[in-house]
């Protein structure tokens, strides 16, 4: 079991990395890819370099986790469970154990683009099967998504109703056991609650729907977990600890400013906040 697994390899992950094999503690960085700032052509505002492309620094921040050997997973995390007194992180890939985690996966700038998502959203339409699952007992359901995170979504989801419709959004997608619609989604409606799914040339009746497209942001991990999240941004305490034990976060995660020496600094907070945790969990 190793001290701390990293979810993100953003500045704030990579830097709580560093700091941490600095205190001696082992570390491992899991991350699918570069993140947000590969998306920014140039940097010219952060200290010690002159412009340079978003994904240059952020390979530069891994290599040099490497470089002092600090283990990096290219690789998707699809949950996060906490066991006893440790943690179980689930990739595609892998199974790893841990002491505490860090959430440091950024913010999803791009919203789902469906119409009426965003008013239906906890009130029919759900971002958490294990959160949410309950509330459908027996009843008619739609998962929307089409890969791995997908399918644990449903596994939780069989627990409480077996009449579930798969929504692939356009992409080709079969099941064996549930219907698949693959038309892309055009509109979510109801009246107070979700009741129907519309596609281009048809409708679907549902009582709920649950989101599971891509792989799982920051805010969905931290649900899973009961981490409290306020206006899409997870909190943390002076340790950037969650009110999870042994569950940390920074980077634009937590919200404040977006900016990577925010971020950076994030990553010292955090290292200082698992040293101390740990030293108190083992005395």
């Amino acid at each position: 079991m190793i001290d701390s697994i990293i979810i993100g390899c953003g500045p704030a992950g990579v830097s709580a990395a560093l700091y941490l094999h600095k205190l001696n503690h082992e570390v491992a960085i899991i991350g699918k890819d570069l993140g947000h700032l590969t998306s920014l052509d140039i940097i010219d505002n952060f200290y010690g370099h002159n412009k340079i492309k978003g994904d240059e620094l952020i390979q530069k921040g891994i290599d040099q986790a490497i470089d002092l050997g600090i283990s990096y997973y290219k690789d998707f995390v699809l949950s996060v469970e906490k066991v006893d007194d440790h943690f179980l992180v689930q990739t595609v890939k892998h199974t790893y154990t841990s002491k505490t985690v860090v959430i440091a996966t950024g913010k999803n700038r791009i919203p789902l683009r469906m119409k009426g998502y965003a008013n239906y959203k906890g009130r029919g339409i759900h971002l958490c099967a294990t959160c949410d699952g309950y509330f459908y007992k027996n009843k008619k359901i739609a998962i929307i998504g089409s890969g791995d995170y997908m399918l644990q979504e449903l596994s939780i989801l069989e627990n409480y109703t077996n009449d579930i419709t798969i929504f692939s959004n356009g992409k080709p997608f079969t099941h064996s056991k549930y219907k698949v619609i693959e038309e892309p989604i055009k509109e979510f409606i109801g009246e107070k609650r979700l009741t129907q799914i519309i596609t281009d040339t048809n409708s679907y009746e549902t009582k709920g729907a649950f989101i599971a497209v891509g792989f799982p942001q920051a805010n969905e991990l931290a649900l899973k977990l009961g981490v409290l999240v306020e206006n899409n941004n997870i909190i943390v305490d002076e340790d950037m600890q969650t009110n999870i034990p042994g569950v940390f976060s920074g980077g634009d995660a937590i919200g404040g400013k977006l900016q990577i020496a925010k971020a950076v600094y994030d990553g010292l907070l955090i290292s200082d906040g698992i040293h101390k945790y740990i030293k108190k969990v083992t005395e």
